[in-house]
């Protein structure tokens, strides 16, 4: 196999992974999202939620980029 279909099934399999876990996690509904209900219809903007995935996401990144030198 070539490099590139080895790195999309870890790609697919991280993904698969993380929303697997996703289903035990109750992450969202934190403190800061927007919630607006109007009538029938219901916004919600998960901001606080976004900005820890986010810092999340930005350290592992970080972490994987200064092991790969």
């Amino acid at each position: 196999m070539s490099g590139m279909s080895k790195l999309l099934m870890v790609i697919g399999a991280a993904i698969f992974l993380v929303g697997f876990f996703i289903q035990f996690v109750k992450i969202g509904k934190l403190p800061g999202d927007i919630i607006v209900k109007k009538g029938n219809t219901t916004f919600y903007f998960p901001m606080m939620t976004s900005i820890i995935i986010s810092i999340i996401l930005t350290a592992v990144l970080y972490v994987v980029g200064r092991l790969g030198k």
